[in-house]
C-alpha cells in the first residue's frame, strides 16, 4: 500500500506473527455473521419490529451494496490509519452494529444498524487479501485457503445456530429469543477488534512499501475488468442460491424442512472446497482448469434443478456447493495477479467494489422475474451469469510469460 502498511512478517517475532495470523483468521470467521445470522429468524424479526416485506427485501440486498461502497473506501482509509487500526475500527463498528440491531424496534433503525454491522465485512473483504500478499507472499494459496475456510465456517455457524440459540434464549420459543440469537455475534467481533489493536501495538513501526508501482490502475486494465466480472458473476450466483434455492425446492415439491437442509448442505460444502481450491489453483501450471471445473459444477447443478428438482435434490445441492469454490478462487486470483501489497489493495478494492455492485442486481432481478415468469426468468439470469463468469475467469487466469516467472504464471494487472 503506502508507508502506513506494516513491515514483512519475517522482521517480527514469532509471537507477533502468530497474533497477526490469529487476527486474520478470526476476522474471516466474523465476515459473514451479520448476513447469515438474520435469515433464519426473519419471520420473528418481522413480527417483532413491524418491518414490511419491502424493507426485508432491502435488508437482503444491503450486504452487497455495503460491500461495494464501503469496501471501495478501505484502501484509502488504511493509507491514513494503517491496515491494523482500520480493521480494528471496522470490527468495533461491526460489533456495535450487531448489538444495536439486536435491540432495535424501529424498521428504519434496523436497516441502519445492519449497514453499520456490515462495515467489518466490507473492510475485511478488501484488506485480508492485502495482508496475505504482504506477509505471506510465498503462501498465498495456503493462507487464502485458511481464511476462506474460516469465513465459510463462520457463515455456516451463524446460519445453523441462530434458531437453536433463539429457542434457548426464549425458553423454547424463537419469537422470544431472536434478539439474543442475532446479538451474540457482536462478542467475537469485539474480541477481533481488540486483537487488531494488540497486533498494532506489537508490530514494529511501518516502513515505506517497496516494490514497483502499478503501471496503471485496474479500472484501465482488461484483466481488472475480467476479475471484476468474474467476482461479480460468482457473487450474484452465490447470493441467489442463498436467497432462492430453498424457495425453488419448496415450489418443486420438496418438504420445507428438507429444503432448509439442502441449503445448509450447499453452504457447508464451502468449508472443504475453500481448503482445496486456492491450493490447487496456485500449484497447477495454470488456474484455467479450476475455472472451467467450477463452472461445469454450476452448469450441471442448474441442469439437474431443471430436469430432476426433487429426485436429484441432493445432487444439485452438492454441485452448487462445490461450484461456490469460485469465491476463494477469485480471492486467490487477486493475489496472483498483483506484484505488491499496494497493487493488491487497489485490485482488491476495484474487483470487489465493481463485482458486488453487479451482484446486487441478482437477487432483486430474480425476485421480479420470479413474480412474473415463475422460474423461467431466474434461470435465464443464472445461465447468463454463468457464461459471464466462465468468459471472465478464462481471461483473468490466462497464462502469460514474464521474465523471471514460468511461462504459465498469471500476468499481474500492472502489466496488462
Amino acid at each position: 500500500m503506502t508507508s502506513t502498511l506494516s513491515q514483512p512478517l519475517d522482521r517480527t517475532s514469532r509471537g507477533a506473527g502468530r497474533l497477526l495470523l490469529a487476527a486474520v483468521l478470526l476476522t474471516a470467521l466474523d465476515l459473514r455473521t451479520a448476513v447469515t445470522s438474520i435469515g433464519p429468524v426473519l419471520s420473528e424479526l418481522r413480527a417483532g419490529t413491524g418491518a414490511s416485506a419491502q424493507l426485508l427485501g432491502q435488508l437482503t440486498a444491503l450486504p452487497l451494496v455495503c460491500f461495494a461502497v464501503v469496501g471501495s473506501a478501505a484502501p484509502a482509509t488504511a493509507r491514513r490509519l494503517g491496515s491494523y487500526r482500520t480493521l480494528a475500527a471496522a470490527m468495533a463498528l461491526m460489533a456495535a452494529g450487531l448489538l444495536l440491531r439486536a435491540v432495535s424496534d424501529a424498521p428504519g433503525t434496523l436497516l441502519a444498524c445492519t449497514a453499520l454491522a456490515l462495515v467489518g465485512g466490507a473492510v475485511g473483504n478488501v484488506l485480508l487479501p492485502v495482508l496475505v500478499k504482504e506477509h505471506f507472499a510465498d503462501r498465498v494459496g495456503s493462507l487464502t485457503a485458511a481464511y476462506s475456510t474460516a469465513l465459510a465456517v463462520g457463515a455456516t455457524l451463524a446460519a445453523g445456530t441462530t434458531v437453536p440459540l433463539a429457542e434457548w434464549a426464549g425458553r423454547g420459543s424463537a419469537a422470544g429469543g431472536w434478539r439474543t440469537a442475532i446479538g451474540v455475534w457482536a462478542l467475537p467481533a469485539a474480541v477481533t477488534a481488540l486483537l487488531w489493536l494488540a497486533v498494532a501495538a506489537r508490530r514494529p513501526a511501518p516502513a515505506p512499501a517497496g516494490g514497483r508501482p502499478a503501471v496503471r490502475g485496474p479500472a484501465r486494465s482488461t484483466t481488472g475488468w475480467a476479475l471484476a466480472g468474474y467476482f461479480g458473476a460468482q457473487s450474484l450466483m452465490a447470493f441467489v442460491t442463498v436467497g432462492w434455492a430453498a424457495q425453488f425446492a419448496w415450489d418443486s415439491g420438496v418438504p420445507a424442512a428438507t429444503a432448509g437442509w439442502l441449503l445448509a448442505l450447499s453452504l457447508a460444502l464451502a468449508v472443504p472446497v475453500s481448503l482445496v481450491v486456492p491450493r490447487l489453483a496456485t500449484r497447477l501450471a495454470s488456474p484455467r482448469p479450476v475455472v472451467v471445473a467450477l463452472a461445469l459444477c454450476y452448469l450441471a447443478g442448474y441442469l439437474v434443478m431443471l430436469t430432476a428438482p426433487v429426485a436429484g435434490a441432493c445432487v444439485w445441492a452438492v454441485l452448487l456447493g462445490v461450484g461456490g469454490g469460485t469465491y476463494p478462487l477469485a480471492l486467490t486470483l487477486i493475489g496472483l495477479r498483483s506484484d505488491t501489497p499496494a497493487q493488491t489493495a487497489s485490485l482488491s478494492a476495484f474487483v470487489q467494489g465493481a463485482g458486488y455492485l453487479l451482484a446486487a442486481t441478482g437477487p432483486l432481478l430474480v425476485g421480479r422475474l420470479y413474480a412474473g415468469t415463475g422460474w423461467t426468468g431466474p434461470f435465464v439470469v443464472l445461465f447468463a451469469a454463468l457464461a459471464l463468469q466462465l468468459g471472465c475467469g478464462w481471461h483473468a487466469a490466462r497464462p502469460v510469460p514474464r521474465p523471471g516467472l514460468s511461462a504459465a504464471a498469471p500476468e499481474p494487472v500492472a502489466h496488462v
